[in-house]
């Protein structure tokens, strides 16, 4: 895709596209499912959706990829007692996903493991289901988290990230 084209692509999209495409009532949906995963292990995960890339990113030509890094910083995604936070990140514009997860919960799954999600998630975007894609990531996730971290009987997760998904 063309520089011009893809600036023209990612101004288009607008928050407004990105409320069509996953409404508050989804939003609240994916929000009460990492909610919900989160009594049972001691992960943290955030759900960011972006409509479109902001134009420094798109002027040097910047991936989804950075991005979805450069929001995992900004959410704090990497501030969690154990490292095993994970950012679910959606860019509507291309209909890019990424996952970024810290080095706790990473050097269990790694990039294959995280590979196989984003193909499940990929599948549902092109349908334009977004919100089936982030609820089957978030699941896939929260399998992962269980199975590695998590929480014994009587342990409690405190919350150390907001629960709800940051639509941009």
């Amino acid at each position: 895709m063309s520089r011009l084209t893809r600036l023209l692509k990612h101004r288009l999209f607008d928050e407004a596209d990105a409320h069509k495409a996953l409404g508050d009532a989804a939003l609240e949906r994916v929000g009460a499912r990492v909610r919900e995963s989160e009594t049972r292990h001691s992960g943290e995960i955030r759900v960011c959706v972006e409509a479109g890339l902001p134009l420094s990113y798109l002027w040097r030509g910047a991936s989804a990829r950075e991005r979805a890094v450069a929001m995992f910083g900004k959410l704090r995604v990497w501030d969690t007692e154990a490292n095993n936070g994970v950012l679910i990140y959606l860019l509507l514009a291309e209909h890019a996903i990424e996952i970024v997860a810290d080095r706790g919960i990473d050097r269990h799954v790694g990039a294959q493991g995280w590979h196989h999600i984003l193909d499940g998630m990929r599948a549902q975007f092109r349908a334009g289901h977004f919100e089936a894609g982030l609820l089957a990531a978030v699941e896939a996730v929260d399998a992962l988290l269980v199975r590695h971290f998590a929480l014994q009987p009587g342990q409690a997760n405190p919350n150390e990230l907001p629960d709800a998904p940051w639509r941009v």
